[in-house]
């Protein structure tokens, strides 16, 4: 496909889908108390979609920012769901 005939198609929704995420932002910098760790975990992955690193597409660049590389057995698992992003902190 074009890149033009692409644009034509989804710009409109990503479009939306960036306003979303704005608007996501600033209701939480207008929330009272700290924000979290995905605070901190939504701000690196945008980083990471604007300059992925070599060799990463802007996607694969994004996953790997919300995932958990650590690769040592933890001895039960703290949660019973995911968070969908990793907790630096713990």
């Amino acid at each position: 496909m074009q890149k033009k005939e692409l644009q034509d198609l989804y710009f409109m929704e990503n479009r939306f889908n960036l306003l979303e995420i704005a608007a996501f932002l600033d209701r939480v910098e207008r929330g009272e108390g700290e924000a979290d760790y995905r605070d901190f975990a939504f701000k690196k992955a945008i980083e990471a979609m604007i300059s992925p690193q070599e060799g990463l597409t802007r996607t694969q660049a994004v996953h790997h920012t919300f995932s958990d590389h650590s690769q040592a057995p933890v001895e039960s698992a703290s949660i019973q769901f995911a968070n969908g992003a990793i907790n630096l902190n713990d």
